[in-house]
C-alpha cells in the first residue's frame, strides 16, 4: 500500500479533490479536519494550546477556531509553535488510521502544510494542487466569508506554489476551466501502475 501526500495552498480545491479520490475508492486522511478533532479531544494538546494562546483558545471545552486562526495567521511565530505541537499528534493519528485501511492500493494524506511540516518525507509520492491566485481568493472569500485582504494574508503565510513544485512528484491544475476529473483519473492510473512495480 502506497502513501500519497496531497497538498495545495488555501483555496486550491483540496476538499473537492479528496471527494473525487474517495469516489475512486481511495481512503483519504484529511489532516486539517483530523487536527481540529484532535485539538478538541486531546487534553494534553488543549493544555499546550492554552499555554500558548491563552484561555480564549477554547470556549466551553471546544476549540475557538476563529480566535486561533486570527492569531496564528498574523503571527508566524505563533503559527510555527502551533504546528510544532499539532503535527506530531496528527502524524501519529495518521499512522494508526493507516493500519485500519485494508485491501487498497494506496491511501492519501491531505495536508495544507505537507512540505513545510516535513510530512512529505514519509510519503511514497506527493501531489501538489495548483490554482491561479485570483481563483483561490474568490473561492476562499465565498467559502469563509472573509475579506480579500485576509485571504491574501493567509496566502502570504504559505509556501509559494513555485517553491512547492520542487518537492512535488505530480501536479494537478484546478482552475475551474481545466479538465480536473480527467487529470485525477489519469493520475489515479499512474499511481496504480507504480503500486504494481
Amino acid at each position: 500500500m502506497l502513501k500519497i501526500g496531497l497538498t495545495g495552498g488555501i483555496g486550491s480545491g483540496k476538499s473537492y479533490i479528496c471527494k473525487v479520490f474517495r469516489t475512486l475508492g481511495i481512503p483519504v486522511y484529511e489532516s486539517d479536519f483530523e487536527a481540529k478533532r484532535l485539538m478538541n479531544e486531546s487534553d494534553e494538546l488543549q493544555s499546550a494550546i492554552i499555554e500558548i494562546f491563552g484561555n480564549k483558545a477554547y470556549i466551553d471545552g471546544k476549540l475557538n477556531r476563529k480566535y486561533i486562526s486570527d492569531k496564528a495567521f498574523t503571527d508566524n511565530f505563533l503559527l510555527e509553535k502551533l504546528n510544532a505541537l499539532v503535527h506530531p499528534v496528527v502524524q501519529s493519528d495518521f499512522i494508526n488510521w493507516m493500519s485500519t485501511q485494508e485491501n487498497v492500493p494506496y491511501v492519501i494524506k491531505e495536508a495544507a502544510i505537507l512540505f513545510e511540516s516535513g510530512a512529505s518525507k514519509f510519503m511514497d509520492y506527493n501531489i501538489l494542487l495548483v490554482a491561479d491566485e485570483s481563483t483561490r481568493i474568490n473561492r476562499v472569500v465565498e467559502r469563509d466569508k472573509i475579506s480579500e485582504e485576509q485571504v491574501r494574508d493567509r496566502i502570504g503565510n504559505q509556501m509559494s506554489d513555485k517553491e512547492k513544485m520542487k518537492f512535488a512528484d505530480f501536479v494537478i491544475y484546478n482552475n475551474n476551466d481545466s479538465m480536473i476529473l480527467q487529470q485525477i483519473v489519469d493520475l489515479h492510473q499512474k499511481i496504480l501502475n507504480k503500486e504494481k512495480e
